[in-house]
């Protein structure tokens, strides 16, 4: 059976509400494989954003410890926010 693939690689979470993104997320980590992946938080606030993509990425990073995930945001804040919690797997396109 011939299966379509989706139009676009990025995941854009059903929600803005900031826990509500997290289980999506983290459930479509655990369900597919998805060593590199990119997420689209560009219509977050920095807060809730760096929340999301710190909680995302160490999820990520325990079942992929050489993956990726490509957190696409609205501003450079969430990086720099985020710089000192990094675990090395997240990069981020503003």
């Amino acid at each position: 059976m011939l299966q379509l693939l989706p139009q676009s690689n990025t995941l854009i979470p059903n929600t803005a509400n900031p826990h509500e993104t997290v289980d999506f997320i983290n459930s479509y980590i655990e369900k597919y494989h998805c060593e590199y992946m990119s997420v689209d938080l560009s219509y977050m606030n920095i807060l809730d954003a760096c929340f999301v993509s710190t909680m995302c990425s160490a999820r990520h990073f325990i079942k992929y410890p050489e993956g990726k995930i490509d957190w696409i945001v609205s501003s450079e804040l969430i990086r720099d926010f985020n710089k000192d919690l990094e675990l090395g797997n997240a990069g981020y396109i503003v």
